[in-house]
């Protein structure tokens, strides 16, 4: 499968990461990315920036190196009840807003805990994605929450890294998330979770994952750039005008 946009990318800003915005943009480039999200942790996360951080991110230009940027954040989910950790008023005015576990954000809980908390965050309708969900720490009802998402128009995200060794024990899970997702008809999205430059873009991990399950290309949102676009734009998302050649 060929992936042309990486959503789920981390900057200097985010505290444990290394590389600029202008550096993953070069990354990008010499991937051959149309477009790619720029994901910096939400202001809970130990290290993060500011919430003015994504409130300005609205003087980014639309191209760099080439490649199209999506504005956006990797938010906190903070509760049982589905909070995150970024004001509605900056949300609204990002394109992009993946909602993910953090330990040093959410405590783990147990499996009813964490369903009960992502059905929430899929129903508030204020994300787009659920990030890193093979994460053993925050083991769920799979069924439940993945149907629960296609139903809201939620994607789920393949992650690059967790498959590469960051959060160990996420490889079979990942691949079972894959297998429902793909039986009920939910929407993924494929995200490097690049903290360095060199892997913005990398998927080599998820391409092979979604082989062996023989996931379907028309349930992937990243694999052509108007698929995602038009993904936004049904969500509700303005039509980005700087976009409209893509």
């Amino acid at each position: 499968m060929q992936f042309v946009i990486d959503t789920h990318t981390h900057t200097i800003s985010s505290g444990h990461a290394y590389s600029t915005l202008l550096e993953n943009a070069q990354a990008a480039a010499r991937k051959g990315l149309a477009l790619f999200c720029t994901t910096d942790h939400a202001p809970t996360m130990p290290g993060s920036p500011h919430f003015w951080h994504f409130a300005n991110q609205r003087i980014l230009p639309r191209f760099l190196h080439g490649v199209g940027i999506l504005r956006g954040v990797e938010a906190n989910i903070l509760n049982l009840v589905g909070d995150i950790d970024l004001d509605q008023r900056i949300t609204e005015q990002l394109d992009w807003v993946i909602a993910s576990f953090h330990e040093p954000v959410y405590r783990p809980a147990d499996s009813r805990a964490h369903t009960q908390t992502l059905v929430n965050v899929i129903r508030s309708q204020r994300v787009h994605a659920l990030g890193h969900l093979g994460n053993p720490n925050f083991d769920f009802d799979f069924e439940t929450v993945i149907s629960e998402a296609a139903k809201h128009n939620v994607v789920i995200e393949i992650n690059n890294s967790s498959l590469s060794g960051s959060r160990k024990g996420s490889e079979s899970r990942c691949e079972e998330i894959a297998a429902f997702a793909k039986e009920c008809g939910a929407r993924i999205t494929t995200g490097s979770d690049a903290h360095f430059a060199y892997d913005v873009g990398n998927f080599n991990q998820v391409g092979q994952l979604l082989e062996k399950v023989a996931f379907p290309l028309d349930q992937v949102i990243t694999h052509h750039p108007r698929v995602f676009l038009n993904f936004l734009e049904d969500r509700g998302q303005q039509k980005i005008t700087e976009f409209s050649s893509l």
